[in-house]
């Protein structure tokens, strides 16, 4: 067995282990997920594709934009969960290496948290980039390699989580490794949980938190916890 593979399945079983034992603990609230379909403008009738969909957060905020969709993951304890919940929706166990879909096909395309997990980032990013049609918008959520928790916890302590593949970039590596890949960024974002949250304990009850909508950060980007990116393909 070659150790890509071998990695693969550890990925695999990690997942399904935690998908089992944790279940929605394991994600962020339904709430957290309308940003992304707000920041990618999801209109009726499209075609989404979301990249290690787990149980179908995003997918189930996604029927609020009356999209069609879809969702893949490596984890099969995950995709079934899913199922259960949204027997309607197109879920199958794939890899985002090799997607089991024509080129051109879907018009948007979400991977949350889940990049930076992958064997082959490149082989993931091509066929991403293949399935999109020409106008089709992508949205990536990737972690910060130039966190003082990465750097010291994850890395100095060495805490990553090797089993389920754990990894980071920073901002210029990222962005070079998407624009490598074929895609321009139009925008890129600090993950918006963590200011929701922040957002959320500073108003109490005062004033409700729009979870639409962009909350803006003090901090430079480059010091965020994760990327939140809006893709295109170049033209």
């Amino acid at each position: 067995m070659s150790k890509q593979l071998d990695n693969q399945e550890q990925i695999t079983q990690w997942f399904n282990n935690t998908y089992t034992k944790r279940g929605f603990w394991y994600l962020r609230p339904i709430k957290a997920y309308y940003i992304y379909l707000e920041l990618l403008e999801a209109k009726a009738d499209q075609k989404l594709l979301d990249i290690a969909c787990g149980l179908g957060r995003l997918l189930e905020a996604s029927q609020d934009y009356k999209v069609e969709p879809y969702g893949i993951d490596i984890s099969d304890v995950a995709i079934s969960k899913a199922k259960e919940r949204f027997p309607d929706f197109n879920l199958q166990v794939a890899n985002a290496e090799r997607l089991p879909f024509d080129d051109n096909t879907f018009d948007l395309i979400t991977c949350i948290g889940s990049l930076e997990r992958m064997v082959n980032t490149d082989d993931a990013l091509k066929e991403m980039y293949r399935v999109g049609n020409k106008q089709s918008k992508y949205c990536f959520l990737v972690r910060n390699s130039e966190t003082t928790s990465w750097q010291f916890f994850k890395t100095f302590l060495g805490m990553k989580n090797e089993k389920g593949h754990q990894d980071a970039k920073n901002l210029k590596e990222w962005t070079s490794i998407f624009k490598t890949a074929g895609f321009d960024v139009i925008d890129v974002y600090p993950d918006q949980y963590p200011l929701m949250k922040k957002a959320r304990r500073k108003y109490l009850w005062l004033k409700k938190v729009n979870y639409k909508e962009v909350i803006k950060s003090h901090e430079p980007i480059e010091k965020a916890n994760e990327f939140l990116f809006i893709l295109k393909k170049h033209d």
